[in-house]
Parts: structure tokens; sequence; C-alpha cells
């Protein structure tokens, strides 16, 4: 039997994979069929909508808003946020998604939440650390300085990002009905047993499996590889939901639950001209060495792993 202080955990570590549950929120702004989703959505994206402080720059703007319109590659960071009371809060989950409706393609890069890298301002640290530092210093915020991180560190644009409350995870899961993930070894985690071969998730067993990390010899690249299971398994859930009666729950979570740079002209542009991704979905790991510097743990990636992905996702951004 699971306790209240189980329940009071798994709240406080819920994980940011109601993507899917965005996947869907596309798909009725253009399908939904009623007019009154219409106006539910603009509701929604009006209250998800929060720009960055560096949106403000026209120049930057017309940029973005042209490679929507033209349907070139675009470069996405979901961000999972776990805020408690008292707590400035920190990204555990970071992914970086790079969208290319030219080949129908998308690259999915995990990025280890202790990785050791430059944060603008503040020096080598946990790449998790941005986002209390931003959040802590109230200069642009903790998304802000998040993004700029990642785009340092590997030299890549990010076009947009996707800031999720953690909280809105075993909701967003529920709504779609549960996910099917292929597991590749059994284990128990929270009192859930995942046996190996084909396992289909609700949202508590979702955050279950994709929580489990100390049975994994991989340790955290092993959940990460977890995460983005559960993401693609959400995604094409999402892309064959049918129930339309379901669509005020959906779009609650989500105007409950996520941050968006991302307006109503770009949503409908990822809908009509990005949707196809997901069909060609091609997975990254970030390859380095657990090192402990000045008696703290990090995950330590050379340069030329830095180029590897940089070269990868530059390639991937450029192919027609």
């Amino acid at each position: 039997m699971v306790s209240r202080a189980d329940n009071r955990n798994r709240k406080r570590k819920k994980w940011p994979f109601i993507v899917g549950g965005i996947v869907l929120f596309f798909i009725l702004v253009i399908g939904g069929g009623a007019f009154y989703i219409w106006t539910q959505v603009g509701n929604v994206v009006e209250s998800m909508h929060s720009p960055l402080d560096r949106d403000s720059d026209p120049e930057r703007q017309d940029q973005i808003n042209r490679l929507y319109s033209d349907a070139d590659a675009v470069n996405m960071l979901l961000l999972g946020v776990d805020e408690r009371d008292g707590d400035v809060g920190r990204s555990d989950t970071m992914i970086l998604l790079s969208l290319n409706p030219k080949t129908d393609s998308m690259l999915m890069l995990s990025i280890p939440r202790d990785t050791y890298v430059n944060i603008p301002d503040r020096g080598m640290d946990k790449i998790n650390h941005a986002y209390a530092f931003g959040e802590a210093a109230q200069t642009g915020g903790g998304t802000e300085l998040s993004v700029e991180t990642v785009e340092d560190a590997f030299d890549i644009p990010i076009h947009s990002y996707v800031r999720v409350n953690m909280e809105g995870f075993q909701q967003g899961i529920d709504a779609l009905g549960g996910v099917d993930v292929q597991n590749s070894t059994a284990f128990s985690q929270d009192g859930h047993d995942f046996s190996e071969g084909n396992v289909n998730l609700n949202g508590e067993e979702a955050l279950s499996y994709i929580r489990m990390r100390k049975e994994d010899s991989r340790g955290d690249m092993g959940r990460n590889e977890r995460q983005r299971d559960v993401i693609v398994a959400a995604m094409d859930k999402a892309a064959s939901f049918s129930s339309i009666t379901k669509a005020n729950n959906i779009l609650d979570i989500l105007g409950s639950n996520v941050q968006t740079d991302l307006d109503m002209k770009r949503l409908q542009n990822l809908f009509t001209d990005y949707s196809g991704t997901r069909n060609n979905v091609e997975t990254m790991e970030i390859e380095g060495d657990g090192q402990t510097i000045s008696g703290v743990w990090y995950y330590v990636v050379p340069d030329n792993e830095i180029n590897r992905i940089h070269s990868t996702i530059t390639e991937h951004m450029e192919q027609e």
C-alpha cells in the first residue's frame, strides 16, 4: 500500500512529459471541428504564452517568424521544472528537439542534469543550476538563462522553448488514456512492477517508470532513454487521439502547467508543417564521464563530443 508520504514525494517528483498533450493541442487547433474549441484554445495559448526578455527584439522576432512561416528547421528546448515551496526551483529535465520539416525528421537530445558547462555570468557548474541561478537573480528568469546556457554549451540556436511544471505529468498521461512503451529491463519502482517487453502505463505508473535509475546499470542515461520513450509514445498517442470530449481536460492541464514563447501562429505552423517530424525520430545521447571536482560530482563532456553534437544538429537543420 502506498503511504501518504510516498504520494507527497511523488507529487514533488513529477516529470514533464505532458508534451504529448501539447501535440494533441496542435491537432485541436487545426482539426477540432467545433468553434468553441477555437475559443478555448485561444484562451489557453494566451495563458501559456510567456516570451523571454530577448523576444522584445523585433529583428529576432522577424527572423523566427520567417523560420516558422517558411517551414525551415527549428530547435526547441523542453524544460521540466521542479518547483517547491520556499525554493526557486531547478530544471531536472532538459531535452533539445531539432525539427526539420523538409526531411520530416526529429533529433531528440537528452541533456544530463549534471553536465558540466559554462553558465553565462556564473562560470562552470551543473547545467540544471542555470534555472535556479536565473530565478534567484530575477534578471530574465530561469528559463532565459537555461536557454542561453544550452545555446552557449553547444553553439546552436534555440528558437523556441516549452517549460513544463512537473505537476502536470500524471494528469497529462491519464488524459491521453495511458501510453505503451517497450521496456528493455524488468524492474520494480514505487510498488509497481515493470516486466520486460511491451508495457502499458497510466499516469502514476509512467511517473515511476521514468524515475527509476538505481536499478539501471546506465544510471541517468538509462532514465533519460525511458523519458524519451515516454515522450515518443505520448506524441504517437496524441496524434491518433480522436475523443473531442476530453479536449477541455487536456486544455485545462496545458493552461495550468505549460509556459512557452510560441504564440498561436507559430503553433499552427508547427501543426501544419512540422507534425510529420514525429514519424522519424532519432535520439542522441551525450557521452561523458563522471568526475569529482572540488568535492562535487559532475558529468564532464569532452570537447570532441561537444563538437560532434554541434555538427550533428547543424547538419540535421541544413538537410533538405
